[in-house]
């Protein structure tokens, strides 16, 4: 969808779209008192629950994982949609009418993605009968020659597109969906013929099972469409950067196994999972790329420096060093380790578990290999190593693979193992890879030169790029710091319209404090005032700490009395902090050679200490 959504309609959305019962389409959710529920997290695997729901608030929050969010951003993670696709599809469910701000591209009318969903839904039924029937007997023996029984071809719902032309479209139409619905489906083209027509077809779902297209394999030679292998169109719901083929079947075991194992085609994914490779997925018509990662990434789950793993496989021939290569030039985008995995044989998954059984697969992915060392040998392939010059060359070359090894743990066993193949001194590999390094960061850091702006303004950078350092809920010393905001936040008409008189300041963790400027900047309103504070917020760790600090619960129920102690006792804690430091200062002032200076700040200490008295009175009410 192109263009810009009514911000009104949005509101609309998370006001209709119940958090409880758009969580609750994918987790089970119990009681958890307080009007809250919980349930087991479904972006990474536990056996405690910790995912929590606040209907009221209309938020979740998983205090295992960290992931956090309203309506919409749950559904964006859950089925792996951006923003926009995630809107329009609560928006279809909900029944609101998103008005669309125009930019040139293309609109799509209300309802469209249900309508291309429920026709996708309804072609896949059709295309699993039409496997059964004569006319697919050539579809039936391409896969039993693979391997692949009926009840394999039931469980993935592979189906078969008949060859008469218009099949597909005379069954939709008479389900009551019309051509150009159809068209936008990518399901028939402009002039009526079906898109797909003489060929084996694999569903292609999203995480939520959803179907959203279709991939197909030639039969016939004299099938009018020459490529092997054909994908459905680009479409509101199919984007081929966006989707992975097998990611229904292997969304859960991926976040329980914290694996991917990533292969080239259907049958591959396919004689993967049939083997017992369950956390298996492929592309869709398209090479592996950065928004693939991502979503691997998402559904592993953050939970370490180097937690998990993604395994790709490749041919051994060139093209599947090149896609290695193409890999691992993206490979900053995995938090995981990633590793490839190559049959000698040349044999991909589909080949090896016909030939040489499923064992055989799984030792394929058992015999995995670093990425970092595949594309190190590879290149070291290139040069001649019986010469000095071509040693020093494939030093050079290799130098800046084992620079960016994130996992600096890793790095001196590369280094060994470099100057092994080479032959080298291992303090003169060293001392290249640190000036290829050194290199590098000279790269990033020189300054990107553009024309200037005659009195440019310059937006002011509170926070750093890289985001605010995550607090330790656990901390007793930030305790008050936490329990004040949180009260801030789910209760805010306890407090006075100046917050009582607490200030940035009163705050010491950085994430605590961009949480509270985010409250001064947004006046208290009865509709959606939650909503626009997170709007508000611009650092992205901020905004889960406020999702967090909204769902998780108070010590007891709140009143006036309770809230300003603990507005008291935040504020104390600063004048505590203050005088500690005019104490410190007034020991290190001469009295008689600083005389002045020393009677200003003797006096704001006399000050300091009576609003501490003032401010100890008020904070009874708060607890320890």
């Amino acid at each position: 969808m192109a263009g810009r959504i009514n911000d009104e309609d949005i509101a609309l959305v998370r006001e209709r779209a119940r958090i409880d019962d758009v969580v609750s389409s994918h987790v089970t959710l119990k009681p958890a008192g307080g009007g809250s529920l919980k349930g087991l997290c479904p972006f990474h695997d536990e056996k405690t629950p910790s995912f929590q729901v606040t209907p009221a608030r209309g938020f979740y929050y998983c205090f295992g994982c960290g992931e956090g969010g309203d309506s919409i951003t749950f559904l964006q993670k859950v089925s792996n949609l951006s923003f926009t696709e995630s809107v329009q599809q609560l928006a279809d469910r909900t029944g609101v009418q998103l008005r669309i701000s125009d930019d040139g591209g293309p609109r799509h009318e209300p309802g469209l993605r249900v309508r291309i969903m429920e026709a996708n839904s309804a072609a896949s039924e059709f295309y699993s009968r039409q496997l059964l029937a004569p006319g697919a007997l050539a579809a039936r023996q391409m896969l039993d020659g693979r391997g692949f029984d009926r009840a394999a071809a039931e469980h993935f719902g592979v189906g078969y597109a008949p060859r008469g032309g218009r099949d597909l479209k005379n069954h939709l139409n008479r389900l009551g969906f019309k051509d150009a619905e159809l068209v936008k489906a990518g399901l028939i083209r402009e002039h009526g013929h079906d898109f797909f027509q003489g060929r084996v077809l694999w569903p292609i779902r999203d995480s939520g099972s959803a179907v959203l297209g279709f991939g197909a394999r030639k039969l016939f030679d004299d099938d009018r469409m020459p490529a092997k292998y054909l994908n459905t169109p680009e479409t509101p719901v199919y984007k081929k950067s966006h989707v992975l083929y097998g990611l229904d079947l292997a969304r859960r075991q991926i976040g329980k196994k914290s694996q991917a194992v990533v292969v080239e085609g259907y049958t591959d994914v396919m004689a993967a999972h049939l083997s017992g490779v369950d956390t298996a997925v492929a592309s869709c018509g398209t090479a592996f790329g950065d928004d693939h990662a991502r979503m691997l990434q998402r559904l592993m789950g953050n939970q370490g420096a180097f937690s998990g793993e993604v395994i790709f496989t490749f041919d051994g021939d060139q093209a599947g060093q090149n896609a290695a290569l193409k890999v691992f030039s993206g490979d900053q985008n995995f938090i995981a380790q990633t590793y490839v995995a190559i049959e000698p044989s040349g044999l991909d998954p589909c080949d090896l578990r016909l030939q040489q059984g499923e064992a055989a697969v799984r030792e394929l992915v058992g015999r995995r290999v670093p990425l970092y060392r595949f594309v190190m040998e590879n290149t070291l392939k290139g040069y001649d190593l019986d010469r000095v010059d071509g040693r020093l060359q494939a030093l050079r070359a290799a130098a800046p693979l084992i620079s960016s090894i994130r996992d600096t743990s890793l790095v001196n066993g590369y280094l060994r193992e470099l100057a092994s193949m080479l032959g080298m001194d291992v303090d003169e590999v060293r001392s290249e890879v640190t000036r290829a390094a050194r290199r590098k960061a000279n790269e990033k850091s020189e300054p990107r030169h553009r024309t200037p702006v005659v009195d440019e303004p310059v937006e002011p950078q509170s926070q750093p790029a890289q985001g605010l350092p995550w607090p330790d809920p656990a901390d007793r010393a930030l305790g008050v710091e936490r329990g004040t905001l949180k009260l801030m936040l789910q209760h805010p008409t306890l407090f006075d319209t100046a917050w009582d008189g607490v200030q940035p300041d009163d705050f010491t963790h950085p994430a605590y404090r961009a949480v509270f400027e985010s409250i001064l900047r947004v006046p208290w309103q009865p509709d959606r005032w939650a909503d626009k504070v997170q709007e508000a917020t611009t650092d992205e760790v901020a905004r889960q700490l406020e999702i967090a600090l909204l769902v998780e619960p108070v010590l007891r129920m709140p009143d006036e009395a309770y809230a300003t102690s603990y507005a008291a006792r935040v504020q104390l804690l600063r004048i505590d902090r203050d005088i500690k430091d005019l104490k410190s200062r007034l020991q290190r002032t001469n009295p008689v050679d600083q005389a002045s200076e020393h009677k200003q700040m003797f006096s704001a200490l006399l000050e300091l200490e009576v609003r501490r008295k003032q401010l100890q009175l008020v904070s009874l009410g708060a607890p320890d």
